[in-house]
């Protein structure tokens, strides 16, 4: 468990929430998270448990997907509830689906944004053009459409324990 209660205002009458590993019965609350959010739903049923969840209370306050392509992964589906946001949240969440990505061995963490082309880089993502992805995560349904031509790639080569 992360602790996310030193230095942050949180909403009125609300627990510091921890992150945890999805569960299936996470899939409904993720749902409306990520609809909210204005992000694609495609493959996040089939990529759930790979997910990390940030729960106050009984809710389920932000969500960070990793969707595992063989050696490689899609960071993917990173929101945060609107009352909680610009609270380090975000960053708690992509910061431990990149530590799960490199406990898992995985070489490279790949994701498509439209909105976040500034944000990903100070986690030390970097854009690439298309052609440079591999073929395990072009194949994702995220890659092929779910998100828009127009969406730039970004890459972080994974520190793994191999």
């Amino acid at each position: 468990m992360i602790d996310m209660s030193a230095n942050h205002q949180y909403p009125i009458s609300a627990a510091a929430p921890h992150l945890r590993p999805a569960r299936a019965d996470d899939f409904a609350a993720v749902e409306r998270l990520l609809v909210s959010s204005q992000l694609p739903l495609d493959g996040v049923r089939e990529a759930l448990p790979t997910f990390i969840v940030a729960e106050s209370g009984s809710d389920i306050v932000g969500v960070a997907g990793l969707e595992i392509c063989c050696d490689n992964a899609l960071l993917r589906s990173v929101a945060v509830q609107d009352a909680w946001r610009s609270q380090g949240l975000g960053r708690a969440l992509v910061t431990r689906t990149i530590a799960e990505a490199e406990a898992r061995g995985i070489n490279a963490l790949y994701l498509l944004t439209t909105s976040a082309e500034r944000y990903f880089p100070t986690f030390g993502f970097r854009a690439v053009p298309r052609d440079a992805v591999p073929d395990d995560i072009r194949a994702t349904v995220e890659f092929r459409g779910a998100c828009p031509a127009s969406a730039t790639v970004m890459c972080r080569e994974c520190a793994t324990s191999a």
